[in-house]
């Protein structure tokens, strides 16, 4: 069953209906224990969830004080969130790498395009200094993907970056600078340079660093300091296998087998209706709710997971991030309030 359900999950995107995800739904609510108490907990079993919008989303805090996996297995390794002082980490346990690997080379190759295309480079302060990050492992496999000599992992080494961008921009090499927002913020501050061929990616993340800001505030800055080249941002996190993109209009947009529900704030079981879209003509008025995210690259963790996030949503499928339902125990890939 569950090789069956991986082939279709990262098959052809016709293959990605509503009846598959059920499908997903019902395998789990089988091989997850966890999962399946929640489920009868609140009174959802498969017979009364017919449609995604009675779907039972597990709330993301459970990978802080459960193991969260489907089937069972010895974990080839898990993922942890870097979390702050004195708060519990979440941890995500891997059967494999297999999925995890599937979701993000995919993703990537949806959204960007072949990696040996590009030179990636990661600014990742803080989160290579510890263990058990996905984003280090995500942007690790890209670099190693893309091929490029120049392709790595720069810690603090600020001259070294600004030298390299230097080299790359004269050939019009095509760059991609994923960073988390600290250490984008430093380089911009010692380093603004013209970027012409480079596309930023910020990932989110102040680590105490610095004042929070909005992320309209950060691209303001980073526009300004880098001559206005593309800003990307990512939505991930330690619980989730998939991310979603964002361009310069601040969108988020998922692969197919990503999908972002809206529930209203105070009734976690309360899809909203269309998850807030609203027409065209009536954007303004579209209603926000709280995150719901259907990852089915979870397969072997949870799918269904009611995050701590506020977001909205457009006709056209795409959503943006309006900051926590509460400011409490923030993650270290958080993203920042709009």
């Amino acid at each position: 069953m569950r090789s069956e359900l991986i082939h279709k999950i990262f098959g052809p995107a016709e293959n990605l209906t509503n009846e598959l995800i059920l499908d997903v739904f019902r395998y789990q609510y089988e091989q997850n224990t966890l999962y399946r108490d929640f489920c009868q907990a609140v009174h959802r079993s498969p017979e009364k969830v017919q449609e995604l919008t009675d779907l039972p989303f597990l709330p993301i805090r459970f990978f802080k004080s459960h193991q969260v996996v489907t089937g069972q297995y010895s974990p080839e390794t898990w993922f942890e969130s870097s979390g702050t002082t004195g708060t519990m980490n979440s941890r995500h346990y891997l059967r494999t790498m297999e999925l995890y690997r599937k979701s993000f080379i995919g993703g990537f190759n949806l959204f960007y395009g072949n990696p040996s295309d590009w030179c990636i480079i990661g600014l990742l302060p803080s989160y290579l200094e510890r263990q058990h990050s996905s984003l280090v492992v995500m942007v690790d496999d890209l670099i190693r993907l893309s091929g490029h000599s120049q392709s790595g992992f720069y810690l603090y080494d600020f001259d070294r970056l600004e030298n390299t961008l230097t080299t790359l921009e004269l050939a019009g090499q095509k760059v991609l600078l994923i960073g988390v927002t600290f250490a984008l913020l430093d380089f911009a501050e010692l380093f603004p340079m013209e970027l012409r061929h480079t596309t930023i990616m910020e990932t989110g993340g102040m680590k105490g660093r610095r004042k929070e800001i909005t992320r309209v505030e950060l691209h303001e800055i980073l526009a300004k300091a880098f001559g206005h080249p593309p800003i990307h941002s990512e939505y991930g996190m330690t619980e989730l296998l998939s991310q979603a993109y964002a361009g310069d209009n601040g969108h988020f947009y998922t692969p197919p087998w990503m999908k972002i529900l809206l529930r209203e704030e105070d009734d976690p079981l309360a899809i909203l209706p269309r998850s807030g879209y609203s027409p065209p003509e009536d954007t303004g008025r579209a209603k926000n709710g709280a995150i719901n995210v259907i990852d089915l690259a979870n397969l072997d963790s949870c799918c269904f997971i009611a995050t701590d996030d506020m977001g909205k949503m457009y006709p056209d499928g795409g959503f943006e991030v309006l900051g926590r339902i509460d400011n409490s125990d923030i993650r270290g890939c958080s993203l920042m309030t709009v």
